[in-house]
């Protein structure tokens, strides 16, 4: 163990491993490791022609063997940084491992009381007791704060994804609109897909809605939005599918429905939004739909987030893959270095948190592709790629454990947490 001081907050005690990136080929050929589990000390039996589990004639009766103590459990969740040599030079990699299976743990995904209010990964962490977080999807940085894919947070769905195009993520080979790393009821983790299910019917009929408090809605499109929405909605139905500076569209018009009925019509607005009531807002053949409804029209409104798996999750954040099946998904950016962050899970159901330091003279970064070796190395079968950059912040038992590449702590609107219960 080592204790270390410094750019990393109070003192931590962490294992250190020398790791070094190998070709595929080379790893293939190289011994396994192994993990030294604790053996439980048993006591010594003579043999049967020793005359085991009797006594000598007139010999007095020995004390009677002293109980085995039961081998100790290893721990829940643990964190270790490693050093790892790379190519371009060393970087600086911090793992956590969550044994989801055991019921003194539950993952979580951490936000504020709205899908664009923002606070630093150590803030999330804190508000909501977890023992260990990272941070999780990419966002509308600067605009409306908004994250870019779905996000569900105790079974509430909060958001959907927007036009791939509007994804503010370097692209990943196979991705596709509404990835996410999901965790069941039960403490399961898995790679899966959300997509939206939602519709508007009134007099005139059915209108699909596209997107659920998303900060783009797509060309033609409709957008759903909540109380847990408060941000720009007018903002929303700017920008192209593929351009978010792209202008914004001719048309907009958005209908205000609440207890079931049309309450207010008219040009997109913004701000809070009263809990209980929903906002249509509608861009280009979207906006003229939603012209059909007048104030005092019975209308509606239905949506789910419905999983390709099957199984709707208690926890998403929005994510791409890059790890599958225990093989590094083909294509991978194998040049770019940068701070990252990622997720995967083992064949065990354990869930791993993974950041890599970058942008510094003492730990350069690494590629997408070296992330998703990363992630294997560290047991997972599948992973994702998170958030990196300067948003790359992971906190174990209150500390700072990485190295974020900003002075301050960037502030993003979810974080992808572990809680002791």
């Amino acid at each position: 163990m080592v204790g270390w001081t410094g750019s990393r907050g109070a003192a931590v005690a962490a294992a250190v491993v020398i790791g070094v990136l190998v070709p595929a080929t080379q790893q293939a050929s190289a011994a396994p490791v192994r993990e030294a589990h604790p053996v439980a000390a048993t006591a010594s039996a003579a043999s049967p022609a020793a005359g085991a589990g009797s006594a000598a004639p007139g010999a007095a009766p020995g004390p009677a063997a002293a109980p085995v103590a039961p081998a100790p459990q290893a721990p829940a969740i643990t964190h270790r940084e490693e050093r790892v040599d790379t190519p371009a030079g060393p970087v600086t990699v911090d793992i956590v491992v969550a044994d989801l299976n055991r019921s003194e743990l539950r993952a979580t995904l951490l936000t504020g009381a709205t899908v664009g209010e923002r606070s630093s990964v150590p803030a999330h962490a804190r508000r909501g007791g977890a023992v260990a977080a990272i941070n999780g999807d990419f966002f509308d940085l600067a605009r409306s704060n908004a994250p870019a894919g779905p996000s569900v947070r105790d079974g509430r769905a909060l958001t959907s994804a927007v036009p791939p195009g509007r994804r503010l993520a370097p692209g990943v080979p196979g991705a596709q609109q509404g990835d996410v790393l999901a965790i069941d009821d039960d403490g399961t983790p898995r790679l899966d897909r959300l997509t939206l299910d939602a519709s508007a019917t009134g007099p005139e009929g059915r209108l699909r809605i596209d997107t659920l408090n998303a900060y783009a809605v797509p060309v033609g499109g409709i957008g759903l939005f909540t109380s847990d929405w408060a941000g720009d909605r007018a903002a929303t139905l700017c920008g192209s599918d593929t351009d978010r500076d792209a202008p914004c569209a001719p048309d907009r018009f958005e209908v205000v429905v609440r207890d079931g009925a049309v309450t207010a019509v008219g040009p997109p607005g913004g701000g809070a939004i009263p809990a209980g009531e929903q906002v249509l807002a509608g861009r280009d053949q979207g906006a003229a739909a939603l012209r059909g409804l007048a104030v005092g029209d019975r209308v509606t409104v239905r949506q789910a987030l419905t999983a390709a798996s099957g199984t709707v999750p208690r926890t998403a954040v929005g994510a791409s893959p890059i790890l599958r099946d225990g093989t590094t998904v083909a294509g991978l950016d194998a040049r770019s270095r940068d701070p990252r962050s990622a997720a995967g899970l083992t064949a065990q159901g354990r869930l791993i948190l993974l950041t890599a330091d970058g942008r510094e003279s003492t730990s350069v970064g690494i590629t997408l592709a070296e992330t998703a070796e990363q992630l294997r190395r560290a047991g997972a079968v599948d992973g994702v790629n998170l958030d990196g950059g300067g948003s790359s912040t992971m906190v174990f038992r209150d500390q700072v454990v990485n190295s974020p590449s900003e002075d301050a702590y960037r502030l993003v609107p979810n974080a992808l947490g572990v809680v002791e219960n």
